[in-house]
């Protein structure tokens, strides 16, 4: 594979990451309300899921869950039903507004998990992989290109996340007033529930 390749695989795969969806709002919403920490982690359990999406691409076993209609259904209601559960704690959140500065914090590792699941449950991370990255396969191509692909989607995928939480993660004391973190969190359930209800329409 030639750097070229590489480089051209790695925009395609930041364009995707930059473009608003779960994993965008779940970084940003970890880094606003638990701080830069919690953002980061979560950027890693997102990239985990970009590892292991690529892999099982690269096994032909997204191929499987694309043709299979149950499976499919089955994966996309189980994500839209984590995004809905997600969304509704933060709207209860944002009304009890009971908060202590700089905010209730989630541990790293929830934030990992949130990451991590919210990624593997989508399964139009699934699609997207299976019709990304045969275009970027070269003929006869062994483990060490497949693993080449998978490395470079998410270490492209973890350098744009760490940047958000980072930012969003700086604006958080700004952000820290009662009023507009009860605002934030007003708006960033919302939008979860909104996401679960569109992932799981047809």
């Amino acid at each position: 594979m030639t750097m070229t390749q590489l480089a051209a695989l790695g925009g395609v795969i930041v364009l995707a990451a930059m473009a608003p969806g779960p994993d965008f709002l779940i970084v940003s919403k970890n880094a606003l309300v638990s701080g830069r920490r919690a953002g980061m982690a979560c950027a890693a359990g997102i990239t985990t899921g970009v590892f292991c999406w690529a892999i099982v691409t690269a096994l032909g076993l997204a191929g499987l869950l694309a043709a299979s209609a149950v499976a499919f259904t089955v994966v996309k209601l189980a994500g839209a039903a984590y995004l809905l559960v997600l969304g509704i704690r933060t709207l209860l959140t944002a009304r009890r507004g009971r908060y202590t500065a700089p905010g209730p914090a989630a541990g790293t590792g929830s934030a990992f998990r949130q990451g991590l699941v919210c990624n593997l449950l989508n399964p139009k991370v699934a699609a997207f992989f299976l019709a990304l990255l045969p275009q970027f396969v070269p003929a006869g191509a062994g483990a060490g290109d497949h693993l080449l692909l998978a490395v470079v989607a998410s270490g492209v995928t973890l350098v744009w996340y760490l940047v958000l939480a980072n930012v969003v993660g700086a604006l958080r004391r700004v952000l820290s007033a009662t009023r507009v973190r009860r605002a934030i969190d007003a708006v960033m359930g919302t939008l979860l529930v909104g996401l679960g209800v569109r992932i799981a329409l047809p």
